[in-house]
């Protein structure tokens, strides 16, 4: 008997959600094109996916399916011609001394708590500086892949863990690792948010993984232009993956 996660790509329906508001680009509506049922979106059949553009949130694999925009657009980053810049470097050397230590997805009220915190200050008045624990669980620690919860630490000390700094929530895919969500401590000067995406670039290279894919890069949203300071990265336009470098980001 063929096992459920073993059935191709093509037993998958698709469906486009009604308009709501974008979450990056004010006065726009937005829709998503949702794979279905989400009970069939195994690891391999996820890993595909993401190669065509798709994300998840929670249980939902979706990608952008907005009428008359095409503003996000997904990107990925080849681990092995990856060249970090200065300030890239300067994020690795302050932090590389934090833990790192993979969990399995679960809900600790300390986790909670710090996401609490950098949505308050980092994405006030965004709707998720209020999310409820239910809320929380259904974003983050919801996944029928093979995903990951990263505990950074500050070192041990007296052989008690030392402060909670940062969360990262990962899957890890056929070609690649995918970065889910980060959030950390909204301390001022810091590059925890640099660091996290170098830490996953490096460990996509320890396991033999080609590629980490950060989402959508969005040119005209701060919250997601970021990403193509990772550079040389490559960008799905029109069905292909290309270096990004190639094209004009002042017109996007």
């Amino acid at each position: 008997m063929t096992h459920l996660k073993d059935l191709p790509l093509h037993t998958l329906q698709f469906y486009a959600t009604a308009p709501y508001p974008c979450s990056y680009l004010p006065a726009r509506q937005a829709r998503s094109q949702v794979a279905t049922p989400s009970h069939l979106i195994h690891n391999d059949t996820y890993s595909e996916l993401v190669t065509q553009g798709f994300r998840r949130s929670g249980m939902f694999t979706y990608r952008p399916y907005c009428d008359g925009c095409q503003a996000c657009v997904p990107l990925r980053v080849p681990v092995d011609t990856f060249a970090p810049d200065r300030s890239q470097r300067r994020a690795w050397k302050r932090h590389q001394t934090l833990t790192a230590v993979s969990l399995k997805l679960c809900f600790l009220p300390e986790h909670y708590q710090l996401y609490l915190r950098y949505q308050n200050s980092r994405h006030a008045g965004g709707g998720m500086d209020h999310d409820s624990i239910d809320q929380y669980t259904q974003f983050l620690l919801q996944s029928r892949v093979n995903s990951r919860l990263v505990e950074f630490r500050e070192p041990m000390t007296n052989g008690k863990a030392g402060a909670l700094k940062m969360i990262s929530i990962l899957d890890v895919l056929e070609d690649g690792i995918s970065a889910v969500y980060t959030f950390y401590e909204p301390e001022a000067g810091a590059g925890y948010g640099n660091y996290g995406v170098l830490w996953q670039i490096d460990q996509a290279r320890q396991l033999g993984l080609p590629f980490v894919y950060l989402g959508y890069w969005i040119a005209q949203s701060p919250k997601m232009s970021y990403k193509l300071n990772f550079s040389p990265s490559q960008i799905l336009l029109n069905g292909k993956w290309i270096d990004s470098r190639t094209i004009n980001t002042n017109a996007k």
